[in-house]
C-alpha cells in the first residue's frame, strides 16, 4: 500500500524540481527536448531556445520518468510493500560514494565488497560513455542485517527495508536494513534504479524522501540454462548471473548434460568429458564451476544443478559401455532428437559411476539447496530395444508390459537416490520435470510428496497440474507455452517452424498468472523458471533470446502484479534500456520514438 507522494504528480510541472541545478552553456549540442509530467506520463516538449527559464528548468527523460507516476516509474521489478516517495533529486558525487556495513557481521566482507564495486559500476554505466558534471553530494550508505548466514534456500527471508534521506549538512544518507544478506543486495539493488543520469546537466541525480519496504512473492524465482546442445563461455553465464541479479532472481538451474555432449570434467571418469565434449575447451572444470558458485552467491543467486538420467545421455557415457540405443537410427523411434541414448538400468556399474558423479558435484555446487535428476523424456522404446535389458527383467520375474518398464524407471530412480544421498549432508530436495513417472498411477507408487518437487514443463493448463497439487505435491512452473524462450524459430530437424511455436513475447510471460495455474492449491507452487534450450543458440545469441523476457517473469515473481503487461509497458522500456547500458545485449521490444513518448504506440482499448 501506498503511504504518501509528495508533491502534486497528476499536475506535475517542471518547475517540481527544484533541486536540479539550471542547465549550463549554448553549445550547439545542448538539449533541445524537456518532459513535463502530465496524467501521468512524461510528455515530450521543445524547448524553446530563446526562453532562458525554460532552458533553466528543462527536466530530462530519465528524470521525469522516475517521478512521474509516483510508484516506482523506473524501478524493476516493481516493489511490493509500503512506500513513501518524495520527488526531489539531488546531485551525487561518483567518488564520493562509502559504504559502510554492520561490522558484527565481518564475515559478509567480501560479498559487500562485491556488491559496491557492482554498484559503483552500474552508476558510472549510466552516463553512457559522457563526461560527469565535477562535483555533487556525497553518499553514504548504510547496511545492516540481522544475519551473517550466506543460507539461500526456499525459507530465505529476501526482504529489505530502503530509506533515502539528506543530511543536515546536506548530504544523502541511505539506510537499507535486512534480516539476510541477500534482502539488503536486493536493497542496493533497488537504490541503483533510484540513481539517474540526467543528460541535460550531465550529473547523476538519487531520488531522496523515499522509505519503501519490499519483499518478494514467490520464493523461487529461477531461470534454466541447457549448455550441452550447444557450449556457452563461462564470460556469458556471468553475465547472465550478472542480469538475472539486476532483476532480483534467485536461481540458475545449469542443466549442463545431455545426449550431445557432456562438457563437465568429472575427475573420477575423464572419459565422459574427454570423448562428450565438443572440444578440450569446451569444458567446464571443477574450479570453473566453483569460482561461479562465488560468484553468483555474492549476486543473490544460488546454481541449482541438473544431472538428467536416465534418458539423455550418450556422448562421453557411451564410451562407459552403460548406455542402451545409443545414436540409434532412425533415431525418431527411439528418442525426441538425436542423438539418443539412455542408462541401463540393469548394469551395476551405473550406480558405481553416479556415484562418483554426484559426490564430484555436489563439491562444486556447495551452496545448492536442492538437486535436480532430470527424468523426462525416458523412451519406453529404448530400453525394448536391448536384448540384456529384456533378459535382465525377465529374470526379475517381470514382463515386458509398459507397465514393467515403469518399474525399471523406478528400480533406477530408487538406485539413483541412494547413490545421490550418499554424499548429501541432509535429505534436501529432488528435483524432477514431470514425465510419465510424474502421472498416474506411477506417481503415487514411485514418487514421494516429501521429497520431490516436480517442475512443470507442459502447458499451464494440463490438468496433470492440478492432479500433482491435489495430490500434495510441491511445484515449480515452467509452461513451455509461457516459459520456454527457444520456441517460435525455424525447424532444425525439419522444414517450418520448432515443435513449440510461436514465438513467446514477454507480454505473455508476465501475464502467466501462478495464481490461476494453481488455483486454491497455488501456495503448493514456490515459483516458476524461464527455460532457454540451446539446439538453436550459443553464448553469441544468448542474450537476446533471454533479455528482456526473463525480466518479465522477474516482476511476474517478485511482485506477482494483478494488472496485465500494459500497466508495465512503459516501464519495460526505460528497463531494457538499462540492461543495455550494462553490457546485456537485450531484444529491441519497440522504436525509441514509444521510449520517447510514454504510452503513445501500444493500441488503446476502447
Amino acid at each position: 500500500m501506498k503511504l504518501a507522494v509528495a508533491g502534486c504528480l497528476a499536475a506535475f510541472l517542471i518547475a517540481s524540481f527544484g533541486s536540479i541545478q539550471a542547465a549550463e552553456s549554448t553549445d550547439s549540442d545542448e538539449a533541445v527536448w524537456s518532459y513535463q509530467c502530465v496524467d501521468s506520463r512524461c510528455k515530450k516538449i521543445a524547448i524553446d531556445p530563446f526562453d532562458k527559464d525554460a532552458r533553466a528548468n528543462a527536466v530530462s527523460l530519465q528524470v521525469c520518468r522516475l517521478v512521474c507516476d509516483g510508484a516506482f516509474g523506473t524501478v524493476w521489478p516493481r516493489p511490493t510493500g509500503d512506500f513513501r516517495l518524495g520527488n526531489n533529486l539531488v546531485h551525487v558525487d561518483l567518488n564520493g560514494i562509502e559504504f559502510q556495513w554492520d561490522k558484527q557481521h565481518a564475515t559478509l566482507r567480501s560479498q559487500w565488497d562485491v556488491s559496491a564495486e557492482r554498484f559503483r559500476g552500474q552508476l558510472n554505466r549510466k552516463a553512457g560513455g559522457e563526461v560527469f558534471k565535477v562535483g555533487g553530494r556525497r553518499m553514504t550508505v548504510k547496511i545492516a542485517v540481522d544475519s551473517d548466514s550466506l543460507v539461500l534456500n526456499h525459507k530465505t527471508d529476501e526482504s529489505y527495508r530502503l530509506v533515502i534521506k539528506t543530511t543536515a549538512d546536506s548530504n544523502v544518507m541511505v539506510e537499507i536494513y535486512a534480516p539476510t544478506y541477500f534482502g539488503a543486495r536486493h536493497g542496493v539493488e533497488t537504490l541503483s534504479q533510484l540513481v539517474v543520469f540526467d543528460d541535460i546537466r550531465n550529473e547523476l541525480q538519487v531520488l531522496v524522501d523515499v522509505e519503501l519496504q519490499d519483499k518478494p512473492v514467490y520464493p523461487h524465482r529461477g531461470f534454466s540454462l541447457d549448455t550441452s546442445r550447444n557450449y556457452v563461455e563461462l564470460s556469458a553465464i556471468r553475465r547472465t548471473i550478472d542480469a538475472l541479479a539486476m532483476v532480483k532472481m534467485n536461481a540458475f538451474h545449469w542443466h549442463i548434460t545431455d545426449s550431445q555432449s557432456f562438457p563437465l570434467v568429472i575427475e573420477s571418469h575423464p572419459t565422459l568429458h574427454k570423448y562428450g565434449a565438443y572440444s578440450r575447451r569446451n569444458i567446464y572444470t571443477a574450479q570453473d564451476v566453483r569460482d561461479l558458485v562465488e560468484y553468483s552467491l555474492a549476486r543473490g543467486i544460488r546454481i541449482i544443478p541438473e544431472l538428467d538420467a536416465p534418458a539423455h545421455v550418450g556422448e562421453g557415457w557411451e564410451k562407459l559401455n552403460v548406455t542402451s540405443c545409443f545414436n540409434f537410427q532412425p533415431w525418431s523411434k527411439f528418442c525426441v532428437e538425436p542423438p539418443c541414448g539412455q542408462l541401463d538400468p540393469t548394469k551395476d556399474k551405473v550406480y558405481d559411476i553416479l556415484d562418483d558423479i554426484y559426490r564430484e558435484m555436489n563439491a562444486m555446487f556447495y551452496h545448492s539447496d536442492v538437486f535436480h535428476m532430470g527424468g523426462d523424456e525416458v523412451s519406453i522404446s529404448c530400453w525394448n530395444s536391448s536384448v540384456e535389458i529384456q533378459q535382465w527383467m525377465k529374470s526379475q520375474g517381470w514382463g515386458l508390459e509398459e507397465s514393467d518398464f515403469y518399474k525399471l524407471w523406478n528400480y533406477f530412480q530408487t538406485n539413483a537416490l541412494s547413490r545421490l544421498d550418499k554424499s548429501l549432508k541432509d535429505n534436501r530436495p529432488i528435483l524432477l520435470w514431470t514425465s510419465h513417472l510424474t502421472e498416474e498411477p506411477y506417481v503415487d507408487q514411485y514418487l514421494n510428496k516429501d521429497r520431490y518437487i516436480i517442475q512443470i514443463w507442459t502447458t499451464g493448463d494440463d490438468p496433470k497440474i492440478t492432479k500433482l497439487l491435489q495430490k500434495g505435491y510441491q511445484l515449480i512452473i515452467s509452461n513451455y507455452d509461457a516459459l520456454y524462450l527457444d520456441c517460435g524459430f525455424a525447424g532444425w530437424v525439419n522444414g517450418g517452424n520448432n515443435w513449440c511455436s510461436p514465438y513467446i513475447g514477454w507480454q505473455k510471460v508476465y501475464n502467466n498468472d501462478l495464481k490461476s495455474i494453481g488455483g486454491n492449491r497455488a501456495s503448493q507452487i514456490l515459483g516458476a523458471e524461464a527455460a532457454l534450450w540451446l539446439e538453436q543458440a550459443d553464448h553469441h545469441s544468448l542474450d537476446s533470446r533471454n533479455w528482456p523476457r526473463i525480466s518479465a517473469l522477474a516482476e511476474r515473481l517478485w511482485t506477482d502484479p494483478r494488472e496485465s503487461w500494459e500497466a508495465a509497458d512503459s516501464r519495460m522500456l526505460i528497463h531494457r534500456e538499462r540492461l543495455i547500458e550494462n553490457g546485456i545485449a537485450a531484444e529491441s521490444l519497440q522504436p525509441i520514438w514509444c521510449l520517447q513518448n510514454e504510452g503513445e504506440c501500444p493500441i488503446q482499448k476502447v
